[in-house]
């Protein structure tokens, strides 16, 4: 187990935490991955009616819904995380932040991969929906709210409804299209 780095991650992304002992008895977000990884034990052991059970019993008492099928890494930080969905087939990688609301969800009734991956150190604001089997890079940043139906690059910034990059590395889109041309 990560307990130790959980908290430790948690101490690192909210300036409001303030003990150890607090963070484990009120973050629903840590409740809710530690309750993942027995979910997602259980599930990769075939056992998906237990694991279905376990992880609804979470989502009632944290407010934070995660398919025990879902890929969660380390150092993943859920701040406050009500109504936050992660769907079956997602994948969330190492040292992602997570927002209230966010979905990261399915477009229907596919099969196979339909939920979206989100790449190391992104960070998902709260209430954006992501949608499908789409892909969020590295370091990327989706703004409040924004709907992604599409690919979003590492290092960009994506806002709106749907979503459009307007930054890359911190560079306003223009800049750096400018700066590719010369």
């Amino acid at each position: 187990m990560h307990i130790r780095e959980d908290i430790e991650t948690v101490k690192k992304n909210d300036p409001a935490a303030r003990t150890t002992l607090e963070i484990c008895f009120t973050y629903p977000g840590l409740h809710a991955l530690w309750a993942h990884r027995l979910s997602h034990f259980l599930y990769r052991h075939g056992w998906f009616f237990l694991a279905r059970c376990h992880s609804n019993l979470a989502r009632f008492v944290t407010g934070i819904e995660i398919h025990p099928g879902a890929q969660i890494g380390r150092r993943v930080f859920i701040d406050h995380g009500m109504g936050l969905v992660i769907g079956e087939t997602a994948v969330v990688e190492d040292d992602v932040v997570l927002f209230h609301g966010v979905t990261l969800g399915g477009t229907g009734n596919h099969t196979g991969k339909r939920h979206p991956t989100v790449k190391k150190g992104a960070m998902i604001s709260a209430h954006a929906q992501i949608l499908g089997p789409v892909t969020i890079g590295e370091n990327a940043k989706i703004g409040a709210a924004a709907v992604v139906l599409t690919d979003i690059p590492e290092g960009a910034t994506a806002v709106g409804l749907p979503a459009r990059v307007v930054r890359i590395y911190g560079k306003k889109i223009e800049e750096v299209r400018k700066s590719e041309n010369l």
